[in-house]
């Protein structure tokens, strides 16, 4: 398999960025290839098209398994493995909060939790700021929770709304500011 220059450059950046965010640049490669791919690909085409050896492509795949990115599909009359990603935008993006929250902030938020219930400690800023802390931590993932329930087509027009909610609140805080009730 033979990549374009757009597929190239798009799965070089994807390998650069996966570094920054906190997967190897194989990782991102292959993501990328796969995401770019309109058919299931095998590990042996994903290992040729990226040039990269076969244990670094079956150890990125089972890292992006592990994240739930990646779709594994079955041909009849082949044995081998095909993988692929989600066609749906919107669920990739859902999936890679889910995973982050479940491997970043639920493991902070616990721990929060755990240093508020040894009580005092001699330390009230400490206990002030840990406080503070888990407040906005959890009240982001209650955020989060809202809006995962709610149907992607329902969330892409709350997302598009908030520019406009933002002048809103803009508006009213100016009003409150001079006393007027004009809206």
């Amino acid at each position: 398999m033979t990549l374009t220059p757009l597929q190239q450059d798009f799965v070089l950046h994807f390998g650069e960025m996966g570094s920054r965010w906190g997967i190897n640049r194989t990782v991102g490669q292959i993501y990328a290839l796969l995401f770019l791919s309109e058919e299931p690909l095998n590990a042996e085409a994903i290992t040729s098209a990226l040039s990269i050896s076969r244990s670094n492509t079956s150890m990125g795949l089972k890292e992006l398994q592990s994240w739930n990115l990646v779709r594994l599909r079955h041909r009849p009359g082949d044995r081998r493995d095909y993988f692929t990603t989600p066609d749906d935008l919107w669920e990739i993006v859902r999936t890679l909060i889910a995973e982050r929250r479940k491997r970043e902030i639920d493991p902070t938020l616990t721990t929060l939790r755990e240093l508020e219930m040894r009580g005092s400690t001699g330390d009230p800023y400490a206990e002030a700021r840990i406080a503070e802390l888990r407040e906005l931590i959890e009240m982001m993932t209650q955020f989060h929770d809202e809006m995962n329930r709610l149907e992607t087509e329902r969330l892409v027009q709350l997302m598009t709304m908030g520019r406009k909610l933002g002048g809103l609140l803009e508006k009213t805080n100016k009003m409150k500011f001079w006393g007027t009730n004009d809206t």
